[in-house]
């Protein structure tokens, strides 16, 4: 991010300022005043928080470095962002955390040469990553890329996200999502992500998909037609067949297609579009069937159009999430 008020001199000073308040927080030693006057330092200007939050990203890249407490930074709206000048310091801040030099620590692949963070807030965007390989996020999701020596490593932080990866045997693109990976050479896939749950869509070449990254091993490898799925605490991935009728992908075009399915199945795909996430009241309601093909942009409207369509009506719990409850049917009278 650049802020035309500023000189380049002062823009290297928002910057350093915030390599340094990255490190100091990250510290054991850092005191109360001083992280009382890191929240000073980031009401003074917005770019304060940007740097800083831009920074957070780089240092976290290096799995290996604690995070600090969780700070409370604006948030900046941006598609792309590719802070070359602060990764470089970044590097230079793991670089004195480590005890070696950032050189050292990309032979090593410890630290990535190139990073990059993307994000899709209202429309479906086409990004292209440093190797070349090609990804589209869809609405709501946010990636990252980090090149380092032995591997090209994607997080998907949250959504979802259609692959085209470029080849290359040698440098394996492996992409982290909730708490397992999916691991390629150069193929195409889609992941989709909502809370700890994960499904991936193969649709050329081939993939090793992990449902524990701590778990020995690259996975189980899924041909193409094939999809994997896993959640919090799955030891192995559970994989199937892909049919023709497969609607995973209709986002690609704007839909999101319910095949006839049961509420209780249909609500992560439809609250992966929705500020407030939509809830079911009990089993019986999550057994409702719902069908048809939605504009992803319009899901909100959805929400208010469901007891015109079926047995249910809307009340909300105490956290303000609307929730389904079926009509109970009237005994027959004799």
């Amino acid at each position: 991010m650049t802020d035309n008020s500023l000189s380049q001199t002062e823009y290297d000073a928002v910057t350093d300022a915030a390599a340094h308040w990255c490190m100091r927080l990250h510290a054991d030693d850092c005191t109360v005043e001083e992280r009382q006057a890191f929240e000073q330092w980031l009401d003074v200007h917005p770019l304060h928080a940007s740097e800083y939050e831009a920074m957070l990203e780089i240092w976290d890249v290096a799995g290996d470095l604690p995070r600090p407490e969780p700070v409370v930074v604006p948030m900046v709206q941006a598609k792309v962002r590719t802070p070359w000048r602060t990764f470089g310091m970044a590097a230079a801040v793991c670089a004195l955390a480590l005890p070696l030099a950032a050189y050292s620590g990309w032979n090593l692949g410890w630290l990535p040469n190139s990073y990059q963070h993307f994000e899709a807030t209202d429309n479906v965007h086409q990004v292209t990553l440093q190797d070349g390989s090609q990804v589209e996020l869809n609405l709501g999701s946010e990636l990252t890329f980090s090149n380092y020596k032995d591997q090209r490593r994607v997080t998907l932080k949250k959504g979802e996200a259609f692959f085209s990866v470029s080849h290359d045997t040698t440098h394996p693109f492996v992409v982290k999502a909730a708490e397992g990976k999916i691991r390629v050479t150069g193929t195409k896939f889609n992941v989709w992500m909502y809370e700890d749950q994960v499904k991936v869509n193969l649709i050329e070449g081939s993939v090793l998909v992990s449902s524990n990254d701590d778990l020995p091993g690259d996975g189980l490898r899924l041909g193409p037609a094939m999809q994997a799925s896993y959640g919090h605490g799955d030891y192995i991935p559970r994989i199937s067949q892909t049919y023709d009728n497969d609607n995973s992908l209709a986002w690609l075009n704007g839909k999101l297609v319910l095949d006839d399915l049961a509420l209780r199945d249909a609500l992560p795909l439809i609250n992966r579009y929705l500020k407030t996430p939509l809830m079911v009241a009990d089993n019986s309601t999550g057994a409702i069937r719902i069908g048809g093909i939605y504009n992803i942009k319009e899901l909100n409207t959805l929400v208010a159009s469901l007891p015109k369509v079926l047995p249910v009506y809307l009340t909300r719990n105490k956290d303000g999430n609307p929730v389904l409850n079926s009509i109970p049917q009237q005994a027959p009278k004799s």
